[in-house]
């Protein structure tokens, strides 16, 4: 892209006005409910996959792609949404996601053929991909005093719990109630609501500079992130040697060293600046994350299957049967924000990846004959409480240090990571709970899948270890944010 004008924005609002009441809580507001739709949108489409496929006639393998294709383009434009709030301004590039997003829902909503609404799930992964980023570099600027951030991102947490907790069951009601259709069009007025919430309450740039994107980056990194994610969704279908994922996983390792390779060598303006890495908290805290994201999956996916599968509930119940470890986690979130400043992000991490061990094992032993109260529900809170408590740390912690012009890719970063870790966790612990299910030959069919979740459950106990060892690499308290 050739050199352009971009913007800077208004300065950010005093941390004080932010979190006592005064405008900044509409700021707030704004971030978190850009976070809850796009977290919303990720998962209330799952429970519609049987009318979709009704209605449309899908393949077998292409009704995967009403999910695939908005996790791909999701996680694969995140680092270049990221960027360009950074060059462009949130205010411009907020706008611009939430319209593609409303846009693309309405197409997805009136559909007549399987190949419109994947095309629309695309887009819609691609305005997330602008929209999550931009709303971290609101909280970011304008909530600058370290205990009113670590509240602000509490609160941005809890608001993606949410979004978790309500595309669970809304998803069932709605696709009940309406139609599958009203999945993606309840985004049109909403997705409208906010881009007007955004232009007023985002102020106008008072100052211009001129930048350009750093195009070779934007396509080497863009693609390598979209090939490396396309083929560990392949790797369930195929196995991880067949050349329809180890071709794409080649490609996207070669494009991610291209990519390393032009930003080293670029000076200007490149699409994620190397040197952001030798922040403690963005370096490890990228770590952390995508370990984080493997041990979101287990707890979130495999825990409603194994309601579903193992238990026998339908997809509503398995939802409701989240639903008090997602209340669980919004409320820990909201605490662990006034807890941060005071002990610091490693002593947050460590009790959080205690909580995961004692929940993700006691998990593991569930089975035919267990019970909801008794199995379920009990380690599904202890394993809330730690994500509550671990998620706002690891995004305040990864965050903190960036300098105000770089917030938004460093978020992209974070977000990115976090994506990846689920996506390769997802893949990973899929394959090994298929192998322990395969295991159990002449069981009947509930059981083997038991094995097989309860393998899943093991294997998030042994992420949980790995977490609080690399979260001892973070400083003990939180640094003051750059500004």
């Amino acid at each position: 892209m050739s050199s352009r004008t971009t913007t800077t924005s208004l300065p950010p609002r005093s941390s004080t006005s932010a979190a006592g009441g005064g405008p900044g809580w509409k700021i707030l507001a704004l971030a978190c409910a850009v976070q809850f739709m796009v977290i919303l949108d990720a998962s209330i489409v799952n429970v519609a996959l049987p009318s979709v496929d009704r209605d449309l006639g899908f393949t077998s393998t292409g009704l995967a792609w009403v999910v695939n294709g908005y996790l791909l383009t999701f996680a694969g434009f995140m680092l270049l949404g990221g960027r360009t709030a950074d060059l462009f301004g949130p205010r411009r590039m907020l706008t611009a996601g939430l319209t593609l997003f409303a846009a693309s829902s309405l197409a997805g909503g009136l559909a007549g053929s399987p190949e419109v609404l994947v095309a629309a799930r695309v887009l819609q992964g691609a305005g997330a991909a602008l929209m999550a980023p931009t709303a971290l570099v609101v909280v970011h600027t304008h909530f600058t005093e370290a205990a009113a951030r670590a509240r602000a991102f509490g609160a941005w947490s809890a608001a993606g719990g949410v979004g978790g907790m309500a595309g669970a069951v809304a998803g069932g009601a709605i696709t009940t109630g309406l139609s599958w259709r009203w999945v993606f069009l309840i985004n049109v007025p909403i997705g409208a609501a906010l881009i007007a919430a955004t232009l007023v309450l985002l102020g106008r740039p008072t100052t211009e500079r001129r930048e350009s994107l750093d195009l070779a980056g934007a396509l080497t990194g863009t693609a390598g992130l979209a090939a490396l994610i396309y083929g560990v969704m392949q790797s369930g279908d195929h196995g991880w040697t067949s050349a329809m994922t180890a071709g794409p996983l080649a490609a996207g390792v070669a494009l991610l060293a291209v990519f390393a390779v032009v930003e080293a060598r670029t000076t200007a303006q490149p699409l994620m600046p190397l040197r952001l890495f030798r922040l403690r908290g963005v370096a490890v805290g990228s770590v952390l994350l995508a370990v984080f994201g493997a041990i979101g999956i287990a707890m979130w996916y495999f825990t409603s299957l194994f309601l579903q599968d193992v238990l026998g509930y339908s997809a509503l119940w398995a939802g409701l049967g989240q639903t008090p470890a997602a209340v669980t986690f919004m409320l820990v979130a909201r605490w662990a924000a006034g807890l941060l400043p005071r002990l610091g992000a490693r002593a947050l991490i460590l009790i959080g990846g205690a909580a995961f061990l004692a929940g993700f094992g006691w998990l593991s032993q569930a089975g035919v004959d267990s019970g909801y109260a008794t199995h379920v529900l009990g380690p599904t809170l202890l394993i809330a409480i730690g994500i509550g408590l671990v998620f706002p740390t690891l995004m305040a912690a990864s965050t903190a240090d960036a300098p105000a012009e770089d917030a938004g890719i460093v978020g992209g970063v974070a977000s990115t990571a976090n994506q990846v870790g689920g996506s390769i966790g997802l893949a990973i612990l899929a394959t090994a709970a298929g192998a322990a299910t395969a295991a159990e030959t002449g069981r009947p069919a509930a059981a083997a899948l038991a094995a097989g979740y309860d393998r899943v459950f093991l294997i998030a106990a042994g992420l949980a270890l790995a977490l609080a060892a690399i979260g001892l690499l973070l400083p003990k308290r939180p640094s003051s944010p750059a500004s």
